[in-house]
């Protein structure tokens, strides 16, 4: 991460962890509209965004703010910007599945150098810093050791927003389905990602993401010594929609065969 930008990391989590309020807050979760097919809003998502945005900008007033409930459009991703995700896994808030998630990243200009995720169900914050490795609630955490898909529990995404491509989604889903243990649809991309930066899952896949989705936990994974990478095996591009294979790093061309027939 360039160390001109002297961000406090411990300051972050306060701001974040902070966030819980909100989603404690049944009113907040039970205002909701509809921007689109599948897609949904609360006030937990507009209020935990107006938060952090506000707090960000007051204490880096330099950095860029992208938010998934604002217009992005006049972004400069030349300089630095925080990429955030204020509740990644809407639909989940809507029905009291508790797997919902903040995720705000740090782009410099030039790459990730930050990267938190927290669950606020669980009390569950990771994080990770450029070369410093990635944590759960103060401890290291490492991906699985798992070598094969055969042994391996892997999360898919269904790209709601996007059911006209739900023929491809689900016949690369059963590729994967009958080759691995087992399959899970968590439903925040955020979660499924930093399972995998702890041992929990092995590998994830989903088509059309966007920054805000993966922003955050790209760098906890690849700290936790996973693999993130387009379908098509190149590098991330955090300024437009992604379809995206995570992996423990052992897994990653094995799932890719499978993905990509």
């Amino acid at each position: 991460m360039d160390k001109e930008l002297h961000i406090d990391r411990k300051e972050i989590e306060e701001l974040v962890l902070y966030t819980r309020r909100f989603f404690n807050d049944q009113r907040l979760a039970s205002d909701v509209r509809s921007k689109g097919p599948a897609d949904y809003v609360t006030q937990v998502d507009i209020q935990v965004q107006k938060w952090l945005k506000e707090k960000l900008e007051e204490k880096y007033p330099r950095i860029q703010f992208m938010g998934e409930e604002k217009d992005n459009s006049g972004l400069d991703f030349n300089r630095p910007v925080w990429i955030v995700d204020p509740v990644d896994g809407t639909t989940n808030l809507l029905h009291d599945y508790k797997q919902s998630a903040v995720s705000i990243g740090l782009w410099d200009g030039k790459r990730i150098g930050l990267g938190a995720v927290y669950l606020p169900f669980l009390n569950e914050f990771f994080w990770a810093v450029e070369g410093e490795g990635a944590f759960l609630n103060g401890s290291r955490i490492r991906v699985s050791n798992n070598k094969t898909l055969e042994a391996s529990l892997i999360a898919i995404g269904t790209s709601p927003y996007y059911k006209e491509n739900a023929e491809r989604i689900f016949d690369m889903s059963r590729r994967i389905f009958m080759k691995c243990q087992d399959i899970r649809r968590g439903g925040s991309a955020a979660i499924d990602m930093v399972y995998v930066a702890c041992g929990r899952l092995d590998g994830y896949f989903e088509m059309n993401l966007n920054p805000w989705d993966y922003s955050g936990a790209y760098l906890i994974v690849k700290e936790a010594g996973g693999m993130v990478a387009e379908f098509d095996g190149s590098p991330v591009q955090f300024h437009k929609k992604s379809h995206l294979i995570v992996s423990n790093g052992h897994i990653w061309h094995e799932m890719q065969k499978e993905i990509c027939i």
